[in-house]
């Protein structure tokens, strides 16, 4: 299992837009092959910023690399410029090999 994150640094006032982007955009994510979970999480409120995380869980760091190099995930984030507006730096990636899992 192979994790991705990214990290938003959202300011303030823009939550509602950034959460609203997220609900309506194209992702394309249910037709790769190896993709498993989605998540957006919001985290905590700073002083200058809202901390949002986009979370993906695949099948292996493969899968998920094989989902960088699509056409899909270029539709997906062809817009990505067009958003600076709502963030305080660029997104923060983060990925993440599964070596322990538990679940109920």
């Amino acid at each position: 299992m192979y994790i991705a994150m990214n990290r938003f640094k959202v300011k303030h006032g823009h939550e509602e837009e950034f959460e609203t982007m997220w609900r309506n955009r194209d992702s394309y994510l249910k037709d790769m092959e190896g993709f498993k979970d989605f998540h957006l999480l919001k985290g905590p409120d700073r002083d200058d910023h809202r901390l949002y995380s986009s979370h993906t869980v695949w099948a292996s760091e493969e899968a998920f690399m094989e989902w960088t190099r699509s056409q899909a995930f270029r539709g997906a984030h062809k817009t990505a410029g067009q958003h600076k507006h709502m963030y305080l730096e660029g997104p923060h990636f983060e990925g993440f090999s599964s070596v322990l899992t538990m679940s109920d």
